[in-house]
C-alpha cells in the first residue's frame, strides 16, 4: 500500500518513513506547498539523501491565507498552525488511502487529537498513522542511531515545515513574523549514519 508521509526533512517525520517503509509500504514523503516560497527544498534533499521518492503537493493559497490571519490576530503561532495542519490532511486525505506525519506524544502543535483521527478515518476511508507513542527523548535516542542531522538556527533555506511559507506571507501582508515567532533551532535529517 501506498503511504504518504507528511514530510518536513526533519528527524521525526524521517523516522516514520524509514519506519513505514521497513515494514513494507510504499512509502511517498511528500511536502506541502503553497506557491508562496519554494520551502519544499530542504525537505527533498533530506528525502534524496535517504533514497526515498519526494513528491511536492501544492495546496490552495487561500488556505495559508486564512491561518496567517489567525495567527497575526492571535499573536501567537499554535491555533493558525493547527488549522492549517488539520486543512492539509483533510486534503491529503482526498489523495491517498494511508496518511503518516512525524508528530509526537508530547507536541502541543500541529496535532490531531483521537476523536479527530477517528472521524478523518471513519469518513475518508483512511489510515492516519503517527508517532504517539514516542516522546521526544525517544525519537532523539532512535534517531541518534539513525540519521546523520544537521542542527542550524531555523531559516527559509533549512526548513521545509509549515512555518516558512507562514512568515513569508506574514511578512507579505505587512505583519512581521519575528515579533510571532522566536528565534529556535531546525534539525534537518542529511543522511544514515
Amino acid at each position: 500500500m501506498k503511504a504518504c508521509v507528511l514530510y518536513s526533512g526533519g528527524k521525526d517525520s524521517s523516522l516514520m518513513g524509514v519506519t513505514l517503509q521497513r515494514l513494507g509500504f510504499d512509502v511517498e514523503l511528500c511536502t506541502v506547498n503553497f506557491g508562496v516560497y519554494d520551502s519544499f527544498i530542504p525537505a527533498s534533499l533530506s528525502a534524496e539523501s535517504l533514497g526515498f521518492t519526494h513528491r511536492v503537493v501544492d495546496l490552495d493559497l487561500e488556505i495559508l491565507d486564512k491561518a496567517c490571519d489567525m495567527i497575526m490576530e492571535d499573536g501567537f503561532p499554535n491555533d493558525g498552525i493547527k488549522f492549517l495542519h488539520e486543512n492539509v490532511i483533510e486534503e491529503v486525505a482526498d489523495r491517498f488511502e494511508i496518511i503518516a506525519d512525524g508528530t509526537r506524544r508530547d507536541d502541543r502543535t500541529p496535532k490531531l487529537n483521537k476523536n479527530q483521527i477517528r472521524s478523518l478515518e471513519d469518513r475518508k476511508d483512511v489510515q492516519y498513522i503517527n508517532l504517539d507513542s514516542f516522546g521526544f527523548k525517544t525519537i532523539k535516542t532512535i534517531t541518534s542511531n539513525l540519521f546523520e542531522v544537521s542542527h542550524e538556527r531555523s531559516n527559509k533555506d533549512n526548513n521545509s515545515d509549515y512555518e516558512v511559507e507562514i512568515r513569508t506571507l506574514i511578512d507579505e501582508k505587512g505583519g512581521n513574523s519575528t515579533d510571532i515567532f522566536p528565534e529556535h533551532y531546525q534539525t534537518r535529517v542529511i543522511g544514515y549514519k
